[in-house]
């Protein structure tokens, strides 16, 4: 059965509550809330994840894996296993604007397997990155993850359903959430496009009913291909961006 997560940025409690409430009022198909790591606001991931685990059983924390160092105990291994936190997606990070903030050489694979030792009875699932490298090599990367303890895969996100169609080709055996999010200016679109090298279909606009149409693609996408999906509204109304589609 198809599981639909959702990326509530926590940026600050009042915030995150309040999103919290539109999704539990609105969306009652949703089952998971992704709570992302983000340096810039004061509210850590697993701190934003006690706060939705009041209302939702399943919550999932994204952990930085070149915040943590190797050499000492793991200092979020009590919050980890906290109620309601049953998973934790770890991520490599990208390097931090403040270099005040202390950064480590520890990539995922690492990560992941320090959490597996650490914490038995949480699941780890990893990252997927369609734009990072070729095609090949993301996948060997994904197979390498599996390898280290990975359960289960979380996509950036894919604006392409042949593109989306070429990696579930691939990754048929894993558990993948696919991950959708609105891009409705163009300067967005530059970012995505210049930054993380996505890849936008000819007929791309930057509109909500554009995008609106494509996360009702993707999620029959995930449904025929008994997968999941992972929105990711982003500065987005999350009521005018799902409303009708769940």
């Amino acid at each position: 059965m198809t599981e639909i997560s959702i990326e509530l940025v926590p940026r600050c409690e009042s915030s995150l509550r309040k999103e919290l409430e539109i999704v539990r009022n609105h969306f009652p198909t949703i089952d998971r809330i992704n709570i992302p790591d983000i340096l810039r606001f004061d509210m850590r991931s697993w701190q934003g994840c006690r706060i939705a685990g009041e209302t939702f059983s399943k919550t999932i924390p994204h952990l930085r894996a070149i915040d943590f160092d190797p050499n000492v105990p793991l200092p979020i291994g009590k919050d980890l296993s906290a109620k309601k936190i049953e998973a934790v997606l770890v991520i490599t990070g990208d390097l931090p604007q403040d270099m005040g903030h202390k950064c480590y050489r520890t990539n995922s694979l690492e990560m992941i397997r320090r959490l597996k030792r650490e914490l038995p009875g949480v699941k780890i699932y990893a990252g997927m990155d369609p734009y990072r490298n070729g095609i090949k090599e993301e996948i060997d990367y994904v197979r390498a993850k599996i390898d280290a303890g990975a359960e289960a895969f979380f996509s950036q996100p894919f604006f392409d359903l042949r593109l989306m169609e070429i990696y579930q080709g691939f990754m048929h055996n894993c558990t993948v959430y696919w991950g959708v999010s609105p891009v409705l200016t163009e300067n967005s679109q530059n970012y995505w496009e210049n930054k993380n090298n996505a890849v936008f279909p000819p007929d791309f606009q930057p509109t909500l009913e554009w995008n609106r149409n494509f996360a009702k693609k993707a999620l029959e996408f995930a449904r025929s291909n008994n997968d999941n999906v992972y929105f990711m509204p982003i500065r987005t109304d999350i009521a005018a961006y799902l409303d009708g589609i769940l």
